[in-house]
Parts: structure tokens; C-alpha cells; sequence
């Protein structure tokens, strides 16, 4: 019954929010195309913003989503949290307001950790700002970083393996929460705001991110008395990777001669969208709509630069089994993932193996090319022609 509720209070708030955002695109769709009818093509701008908006809206809200059911697409790196950390305090002190005094506090000789970086970033913010909003006549919050050892009791009380772990934890001097609040805190849209005032996403994204992550998040809080989130994350053994660009905001680059990319997706839409992409960029772009057809192509003489397939496919055989499949022939084939969710038994929870990479639907058209060219421009000359079968 239990189980049943919370179902229940899930599809109904997922509903009510993706409902609201829908009009929102469906709207501004429909006088995008009354406009130009009218020659109005001036006044469009504003309602393609509108949908855009509502469009990445709603993508953030999948995701939360899909953090909550520990089934989002990761990109772990080992990585320095004091660094990550000192690198957002400007953006969260801004956030917060010049009310919130930010302080921050760290262990010197941290150790790594193995996670993404943009969803521990993600869930650090939605801490400082659910720490501001127990504080509405101000107040401090602080960001501790440090090791924890848990030992088998404390393991037993968190419930989380015994081991070595890194800490990062928010506290606050705000309205703090009673035990029955703290109880259901990591529920899914479960939210002690007033109506339209947040979605009741930000706790349970956290907690899912955390579990997938192999960590755990926990809450002490006491009224009148302030709050404390702690975020766990195994220890990592090797060294915290250096900060490098990130691919997805270098400018798009035009494709090299004769560079071909096969794009399999069994979702028309999808399939147009990334080919004109390509096709705009200068590349050769070849299309299947499902493993099996994307496998002849594979196996043909072909020239194949890069793989952009989905992962859930049609016809029996999904897409890492598809490139896996092509490249016994082509040991060097680059392939691009592009997928709704993490399926954690063909990605697993560790770094992907050199020459795959995974782009996250939906994702911007820039984000896209760049990562194309990233992968491919390695490879400036044709690759080998496939060997004799």
C-alpha cells in the first residue's frame, strides 16, 4: 500500500509538472506556425525561446528523474572535491544572496573520489539552495569537505558498506526539520514548500545520485537548530585528474574530407535531426534505423569514422551489442552512445573503454557536433580499409 502511494504521488506530480511544460511547447509551436502564416516571422522569436525553455525544463526534470532511480547516464572521473568545490563557491555565494554568509572548510590531504563531476556540482547547489531556503532571515551555511572512516557500526547505522570514504556535507543555521520531515525527506516529490514552490526532486535526485555513485547521503537535522546533508563517495585509489576543456564548449568545427558518420536510431525525428546536423558540418551522414541495419553498413567496406547509435534498439539487437558486434572487424571504430538513460549492464559504473563515449538525450546541437569532433578529429587520415572476412 505503501509502495502504491508513492507510485502514485510520483506519476501525479510528474504529470501535473511535464503537463504545464508541455503547453508550454505545444503553445508556442502552434503561434510559431500561426505567425509565420501571417508573415509575422518577426514575432517568433519569443515564442521559439518559450519553448526552448521549456524544452531544457523539462529535460531537467527527466533527469532528476532518472537520478532518483539511479538509472541517469554518468560520466565518473576521478576527481579533487576541494577543487570542485573552491571552483563554485563565487556561483553559490551569488545564489544564495548577500544574506547567506558562505564559509567553507577542508581537509588538506582529501582524498579523490570517483564520480561526475557535473552531477556532484548539481547536487552541491541544490543543498546551498535548500540550506538558504530554511533561512529566510538569513544566516550561514558551511561546506566541509573531509575523510571519513565508517566502521562497521557506523556502516550498520548509515546504512553503507564499511570502508573509506569522502564527506561532503552542507550545514545551516535555519528552521532545521523534525523527525517525521527527515523520514521522507528522499521522497519523490515530497517537498515541505508551498504549492509551485519547488518540485520535491532535489533530495531524492541527490540520494539517486549518491547510490549510483556506490556512496549514500545522510540528514541530521534538529528544529530550530539547523540541518546538515552529508554526502559520502567511496574513496578513489589513484590520483585526481587534472581539470581539461570541456568538449561541449569548444565552437562546432567543420568535418575533414570524405569523414562518414553512421547514425543509427530507430526514432525518425532523432535520426533527421543529428544527419542535418552533420550534413550542416560538412560530413557524410548514413542512416539505420535499427542494429541489424546498422550492422550491414559496418560490415560492408564502407568508410565509418564514427558510430552514433542509440542504445535500446529494435529488432532484437541493442546498440552496444551492435558496435561491439562491428568492432571485431574494426578494432578502432570510434562510437558515440546517445541515450535517454544509463543501462548499467552494458555501461557498468566505471570509465568506458578508449574510443566510446556517451551523450545524454536531449542534448544541445553544439554539444553534439563538438563531441563529434572530438572523437573523430584524433583520426585525420581514412582508417584501414576493413579487413578480409
Amino acid at each position: 500500500s505503501q509502495k502504491m502511494e508513492a507510485v502514485g504521488q510520483l506519476t501525479g506530480g510528474l504529470a501535473h509538472d511535464f503537463n504545464n511544460l508541455l503547453a508550454g511547447i505545444s503553445g508556442s509551436l502552434e503561434l510559431i506556425e500561426t505567425r509565420i502564416g501571417q508573415g509575422r516571422s518577426k514575432d517568433v522569436a519569443k515564442y521559439i525561446a518559450a519553448a526552448q525553455g521549456a524544452a531544457k525544463r523539462a529535460a531537467a526534470l527527466t533527469h532528476r528523474l532518472l537520478a532518483f532511480s539511479r538509472r541517469q547516464t554518468l560520466a565518473p572521473r576521478a576527481i579533487d572535491a576541494n577543487r570542485l568545490v573552491d571552483g563554485m563557491l563565487d556561483l553559490i555565494q551569488r545564489t544564495v544572496g548577500p544574506a547567506i554568509d558562505v564559509r567553507r572548510t577542508g581537509a588538506d590531504d582529501l582524498w579523490p573520489a570517483l564520480v561526475d563531476p557535473s552531477q556532484l556540482e548539481n547536487s552541491l547547489l541544490n543543498l546551498c539552495i535548500n540550506a538558504r531556503d530554511a533561512m529566510p532571515e538569513g544566516g550561514r551555511i558551511v561546506i566541509a569537505t573531509e575523510n571519513r572512516w565508517i566502521d562497521r557500526a557506523q556502516a550498520a547505522a548509515h546504512d553503507m558498506p564499511e570502508g573509506q570514504y569522502l564527506a561532503l556535507c552542507v550545514s545551516d543555521t535555519g528552521t532545521g526539520m523534525p523527525p517525521e520531515v527527515v523520514a521522507r525527506a528522499f521522497d519523490p516529490f515530497f517537498t515541505t514548500k508551498p504549492m509551485g514552490e519547488g518540485t520535491g526532486l532535489g533530495l531524492s535526485m541527490i540520494y539517486g545520485f549518491a547510490k549510483q555513485s556506490g556512496g549514500q547521503v545522510r540528514i541530521a537535522s534538529e528544529v530550530g537548530a539547523g540541518t546538515t546533508v552529508c554526502l559520502y563517495l567511496p574513496r578513489h585509489r589513484g590520483e585526481a585528474d587534472a581539470d581539461g576543456i570541456d568538449p561541449e564548449r569548444r565552437p562546432m568545427a567543420q568535418a575533414g574530407a570524405g569523414e562518414t558518420v553512421l547514425v543509427v536510431d530507430d526514432e525518425p525525428t532523432v535520426r533527421m535531426l543529428v544527419t542535418d546536423v552533420l550534413s550542416d558540418l560538412g560530413y557524410t551522414a548514413v542512416e539505420a534505423a535499427d542494429g541489424a541495419g546498422g550492422l550491414r553498413v559496418l560490415q560492408s567496406d564502407a568508410r565509418v569514422d564514427l558510430l552514433v547509435t542509440d542504445v535500446g534498439l529494435p529488432g532484437g539487437m541493442n546498440g552496444r551489442q551492435m558496435a561491439d558486434a562491428a568492432r571485431v572487424a574494426r578494432p578502432d571504430l570510434k562510437v558515440l552512445f546517445i541515450t535517454g538513460f544509463a543501462e548499467a549492464a552494458l555501461f557498468g559504473n566505471g570509465p568506458l573503454e578508449p574510443g566510446l563515449a556517451v551523450l545524454t538525450k536531449p542534448f544541445a546541437v553544439d554539444a553534439l557536433a563538438a563531441r563529434i569532433r572530438e572523437m573523430i578529429a584524433p583520426s585525420t587520415s581514412p582508417p584501414p580499409p576493413r579487413p578480409p572476412s
